[in-house]
């Protein structure tokens, strides 16, 4: 009689949650986010999820508004020593410079056909778009697809002899999946690149091409040699999804603002302040790598290392305190970091 009391009060809870338009949260699962510590930041997620899920709760949130939206190098995954994308437009210079011997004594070509990797690590910001710009001119979005699939499928990163896709966070993907579970849609806020990102979102993070936002150029419509349409990507840029172009991104492609968002670094601030500055529960966070041993320790907050990837300041770790933003320290609150530890 117990067991068939509970399991009609189930039904009825599945069956209101319907009819409300609303999704049944996980309360039922004693640990939704196992690859986590016990402890402040843990505590923060669920409590916020169960209060924006449950309908008798003051902070409830309509399905149709749960949106949470997320950085991706060094808050999904792996953005040290250097950017995944960048790794990959560094791979196709051989072949750019083949198909155009000028380009062999032309800078940055010429450092990057050196092998210096010190010299490659003290390229500007405008080497680096230089050598972008110079991979997509003329490619079909197509093509491209298929290229940086076709990198993504032999590529691996030099530490762990692993594909880049391998480092994704484990914590971060039971994050995602907690989620959508409890009727949050989950979007890829990035400042890479938008199409580079698309490739492997849906598969690595359950995210769909569409929910991915991120730093893109133009593109020009024309037609194929059998007169079938294309799209070709230009050398120009068209957005730039970083700093304050993240909470725009986010309006000009979301149209809602974002209850939880997730980041790791300064150029994440804006779109942390943009969700804090919303009504209702909100839940800003930051993901703090202090762990040199499991992943890598650069700041310079608390310390650290500084680092121009993923930097992330006393200034910033300051305004997390005073905003009541949510610090996850790697070394602190992930039990583990990777699926295959």
């Amino acid at each position: 009689m117990k067991h068939s009391t509970h399991w009609a009060r189930w039904c009825g809870l599945v069956a209101g949650a319907i009819l409300l338009g609303t999704s049944v949260p996980l309360r039922a699962q004693s640990n939704p986010l196992p690859s986590w510590n016990n402890g402040a930041a843990k505590a923060a997620i669920i409590e916020f999820v169960e209060a924006t899920t449950a309908t008798d709760s003051p902070g409830f949130v309509p399905v149709a508004e749960r949106i949470a939206t997320f950085d991706n190098d060094g808050t999904l995954w792996v953005e040290q020593p250097m950017y995944t994308q960048l790794v990959y437009i560094l791979a196709q210079v051989p072949a750019l410079v083949a198909s155009n011997p000028a380009l062999a004594g032309e800078e940055p070509f010429k450092t990057v056909l050196s092998g210096d990797r010190e010299a490659m690590g003290k390229l500007g910001t405008a080497d680096l778009l230089k050598l972008a710009m110079a991979t997509l001119e003329g490619i079909t979005v197509d093509e491209f697809r298929a290229s940086v699939a076709a990198w993504f499928a032999s590529a691996k990163d030099p530490r762990w002899k692993r594909p880049y896709t391998d480092l994704a966070y484990q914590p971060m993907l039971e994050l995602l999946r907690y989620l959508r579970a409890n009727g949050y849609k989950t979007y890829i806020v990035t400042g890479g690149g938008q199409d580079f990102v698309r490739v492997i979102s849906e598969r690595v993070y359950g995210i769909p091409p569409e929910q991915v936002m991120g730093s893109l150029g133009t593109t020009a419509y024309g037609y194929d040699a059998q007169g079938n349409p294309v799209l070709t990507k230009e050398p120009k840029l068209l957005f730039i999804d970083d700093g304050p172009g993240k909470a725009e991104g986010i309006h000009l492609m979301i149209g809602r603002r974002p209850h939880l968002a997730f980041g790791n670094s300064g150029g994440d601030r804006d779109m942390l302040e943009y969700t804090g500055a919303g009504g209702g529960a909100r839940l800003s966070l930051l993901l703090l790598h202090d762990d040199a041993k499991r992943e890598y320790a650069y700041g310079p907050a608390r310390g650290l290392p500084d680092s121009k990837i993923g930097h992330f300041t006393a200034a910033l770790d300051s305004e997390a305190a005073a905003r009541g933003w949510t610090v996850v320290s790697m070394k602190q609150d992930w039990k583990r970091i990777f699926t295959f530890e």
